[in-house]
């Protein structure tokens, strides 16, 4: 006799809770580890992400350290990364191009009051609509992106980064094969820190990025007149960066999800993200997001799993820049290309691209996973290309589904009834022809639709059906609709009527 096993517990990997980890060594040291990495890898990002934003570097530093350590006490997803991202960079440069600090940092403000009003709204269930194809062209597309960001350090640069990046790579694909202990990209910085130092080779550094910050982060708050002309200007870039930023930190939890065969909390992740932008704003910072690149470091690359890790990146961060500033500067950049390299080869979905898989997968599944890829890539948003992915997605299915609907016509051996037989779901992509699929000139007086096999969805499906039955009417024939179900009957008498069918 077989045993029926709840699915949750089938599909699900238990993962250590932090109190598991505080308790064993071997978790702990993994966790500090993957932290320390991650601190190392977002130095760069940012400093560059706050060029982007036209802000000083401090800003996008500081903010990725009250982040990394606010969300991992409210985040929904055990160990992602959320920091400073070029996303929300994108956005709200303008704010702070024209109009100062003070209102970038309401806008930040303002955009985690927004986050967290969403969460309570439950915009995170919406991740149910996005389809497998949009996810795995997000997926593309942030490892084609975090590859091209690394472009600019091997362009221009002395001979030495380029076997530098060699012996990285080497390192971070065979030191998993001798322990995984101590994370591949950790042993791949230190020892070309030391190889560097020791030769005396002259190669890009991290302190060529920007300077690094002295002293610890500030409460700030901004200095802005409360009248509704500073909410006119503001409001618009807030909703966009509250947009943003929740949409791509709920794809990568969604992702993180799938990697580590576990569940979280997509609500309490949106909330989090909210509050997160509320404590960045009131330590002058520029806000963010997940960081899709750093989570990855952070989870696949480096095996963290629990919210320690986050909690130590964003530590690790502030110590680096203010006490080993002048240790964190000599680092190579060439180091962490390498890394971010592995990265975006690791994250890329190549089962997507073989030939075999995509002679099985449906046309319109790899047009949309392309469009998701190619917007992404053009426009350096990975929100923007997710959006573009569902309504690609959303128009395909409508066009499939519409094909789907069936008009079946019999009429009775005597001739005096025509019985229409209607067969699929009906709205508004498959009902917009249902008013020609009918023989009015040649029926009889007396018609029969049958709805037994179709479900009508809504008002342009009844305004399709008025018009049918109008179409009859105008030539004396009496139609009879039969077979609907309850949900169809209650739907078709609420707005029967009330619709105008040449609309």
């Amino acid at each position: 006799m077989s045993v029926a096993v709840p699915e949750d517990r089938t599909r699900h990997r238990i993962e250590p809770t932090v109190r598991q980890a505080l308790r064993n060594p071997r978790l702990l040291t993994r966790e500090a580890l993957a932290g320390l990495v991650v601190a190392i890898a977002l130095i760069p990002e940012a400093i560059a992400f706050s060029l982007i934003a036209g802000v000083d570097p401090r800003v996008g530093l500081f903010s990725s350290f009250v982040m990394a350590v606010v969300i991992a006490f409210t985040g929904g997803r055990p160990a992602m990364i959320t920091a400073a991202t070029g996303a929300v960079a994108l956005v709200i440069a303008p704010v702070a191009r024209e109009h100062g600090i003070d209102y970038l940092v309401a806008t930040v403000l303002l955009a985690g009051v927004l986050q967290i009003v969403l969460a309570v709204l439950g915009v995170a269930k919406l991740m149910r609509f996005i389809p497998r194809s949009v996810m795995v062209g997000f997926v593309n597309a942030l490892a084609i992106l975090v590859f091209i960001s690394q472009v600019p350090h091997l362009i221009g640069v002395p001979w030495a980064v380029y076997p530098l990046v060699a012996a990285g790579l080497a390192i971070l694909y065979l030191w998993p094969r001798v322990t995984k202990a101590v994370p591949a990209p950790l042993i791949a910085i230190v020892v070309l820190t030391g190889a560097v130092v020791l030769l005396g080779v002259s190669v890009p550094t991290v302190g060529d990025q920007g300077e690094l910050p002295r002293s610890l982060p500030q409460l700030f708050l901004p200095n802005i007149p409360l009248e509704w002309e500073t909410l006119q200007i503001i409001a618009p870039y807030a909703l966009a960066v509250a947009a943003v930023g929740l949409l791509e930190s709920l794809m990568t939890a969604k992702l993180v999800d799938d990697i580590t065969d576990t569940r979280s909390g997509k609500t309490r992740e949106a909330w989090g993200q909210g509050v997160a932008n509320v404590a960045s704003g009131l330590f002058g910072g520029m806000g963010g997001c997940a960081m899709i690149g750093q989570t990855m470091i952070n989870v696949k690359a480096s095996g963290a799993r629990t919210r320690i890790s986050t909690f130590l990146a964003g530590a690790f961060l502030l110590i680096l820049v203010v006490v080993l500033g002048d240790v964190v500067a000599i680092i190579p950049m060439a180091a962490l290309v390498a890394v971010m390299i592995l990265v975006s080869v690791a994250t890329f979905d190549w089962h997507s691209i073989r030939p075999a898989t995509l002679k099985r997968m449906p046309r319109s599944e790899t047009v949309v996973m392309i469009v998701t890829v190619a917007v992404t890539v053009w426009t350096e948003n990975l929100a923007l290309g997710v959006v573009a992915g569902v309504l690609t997605a959303m128009v395909a299915f409508a066009r499939r589904v519409a094909h789907f609907t069936t008009v079946t016509r019999t009429v009775s051996p005597d001739g005096d009834v025509a019985r229409y037989t209607v067969d699929g779901e009906l709205f508004f992509a498959s009902s917009n022809d249902l008013t020609t699929q009918f023989e009015y000139a040649h029926d009889p007086k007396r018609v029969v639709i049958d709805m037994t096999r179709s479900h009508v969805w809504d008002a342009s499906t009844v305004a399709a059906i008025d018009a049918i039955v109008t179409k009859y009417a105008q030539r004396g024939t009496d139609v009879e609709l039969v077979g609907m179900n309850a949900a169809t009957t209650a739907l078709h008498d609420r707005l029967s009527g009330e619709v105008d069918p040449g609309r």
